[in-house]
């Protein structure tokens, strides 16, 4: 007669309890550090590159308007009227710069980073240099208008080492997930009841109920 899937969980966890505590983190540091490693493995390596154009207010106009229309223009470059013309200089679909291109603004100069992320170093540098040039474009279109011109500041150069994490790293961030995970559920366990040991429950102390008054008029 074969085992059902209830019966060895029930054999199974009697002989769990008696593991020592300290094997319920070790099983899950081992757990989440395989994960990691695995993970990084899987993972394919990524490099991302950076172009910046700053916004240079005209005799018109001031800095503080050209701030503010560098915070505009780090929302537009990732618009598709500018990916549209990126596209052709970047050799990608559109598609694709909107999911590797960022950009990143500062209140206290005015100052957009494009940066793109692709798994080929020379990819990101062509569609963050792309983007950079199809914005420049585009601003200097309305400079009428804005009063503000958007010139390139620094070309992105071809990054020499990866963005993503190595396979080492991913497995150090899982091993220590893992082993808070098991201490967690440490302490999350019920506690042992019954045995000699130091966990055996102390027996009440029994207090007598107070007395009768007839009780008291036979002790009289």
């Amino acid at each position: 007669m074969t085992d059902t899937p209830t019966r060895r969980l029930r054999l199974f966890l009697p002989r769990a309890r008696r593991l020592p505590a300290w094997s319920v983190i070790a099983a899950g540091t081992l757990a989440g550090c395989l994960s990691g490693g695995a993970y990084g493995l899987l993972t394919s390596t990524t490099y991302t590159a950076t172009s910046y154009v700053v916004a240079v207010p005209t005799v018109n106009s001031t800095p503080e308007s050209a701030r503010g229309f560098a915070q505009a223009y780090g929302r537009v470059a990732t618009q598709l009227a500018v990916l549209g013309d990126a596209q052709v200089w970047a050799g990608v679909p559109v598609r694709t710069l909107q999911d590797s291109v960022r950009t990143a603004t500062s209140p206290d100069a005015p100052m957009v980073a494009v940066s793109a992320t692709s798994s080929r170093p020379d990819l990101a540098v062509d569609m963050s240099n792309a983007v950079s040039r199809a914005l420049t474009q585009h601003a200097e279109k309305a400079r009428n208008s804005t009063q503000v011109r958007l010139v390139q500041f620094s070309r992105a150069v071809k990054p020499n080492r990866p963005t993503s994490a190595s396979p080492a790293l991913t497995s150090l961030v899982g091993a220590s997930a893992g082993g808070l995970l098991g201490g967690l559920a440490l302490l999350a366990r019920p506690r042992r009841t019954g045995g000699d040991g130091d966990d055996a429950p102390v027996p009440a102390v029994s207090v007598p109920g107070p007395a009768t008054a007839a009780a008291v008029r036979g002790q009289r």
